[in-house]
């Protein structure tokens, strides 16, 4: 049989320790010692607010390195974005999730025609006073022509469409005109 058992505090005598247990927990609970929580309030905002910040600051190194590529511009569509760029002539870089978009279509018109995107590299390479002014012109005759510097590219000018690149060390403008009609 078990042993009997008595609440020193209202001197009532319980048949168990069962018994005692649920009568210090629902009479005298502010008796019994609490358990101290590991995840306070305070502490899970602390960590939640940690994760946030790391989770944004590697987006945004993603974002940058993926954006500046050092190598050449794309030639595929894979990743790219439901977002057209603000006008066919860009004085700052394009982004690559953007220029993949308008391979497929541009201006993103669906079913449209595939777009050339024409980047150039003046920051790396000397391109004399007249490079972007042609490249500019030559995009103007065409509505499916984007024109856009490209950061720390490894070239001076390159030429892409969908699934095709043809990289240029000057401007020629029959080189171009040929790349961008076929």
């Amino acid at each position: 049989m078990a042993e009997k058992t008595r609440c020193e505090i209202c001197d009532r005598t319980f048949k168990d320790a069962e018994g005692l247990a649920a009568h210090n927990r629902a009479k005298h609970s502010e008796n019994i010692p609490k358990e101290k929580n590991p995840f306070t309030n305070k502490k899970i905002r602390g960590w939640s607010i940690l994760i946030v910040i790391l989770g944004l600051l590697v987006w945004g190194i993603f974002a940058l390195i993926s954006n500046t590529g050092g190598g050449l511009p794309p030639t595929d569509i894979e990743g790219h974005i439901e977002a057209i760029p603000s006008s066919h002539i860009l004085k700052k870089p394009m982004r690559v999730a953007i220029q993949k978009h308008m391979l497929e279509h541009v201006d993103g018109i669906e079913g449209g025609r595939g777009g050339v995107v024409i980047n150039y590299n003046c920051e790396d390479y000397s391109c004399g006073e007249n490079l972007i002014e042609n490249l500019e012109s030559f995009a103007e005759k065409y509505n499916y022509v984007y024109v856009a510097p490209f950061k720390n590219m490894g070239v001076k000018i390159v030429l892409t469409k969908l699934g095709r690149i043809e990289i240029l060390g000057e401007y020629d403008e029959n080189r171009i005109e040929r790349f961008v009609k076929i």
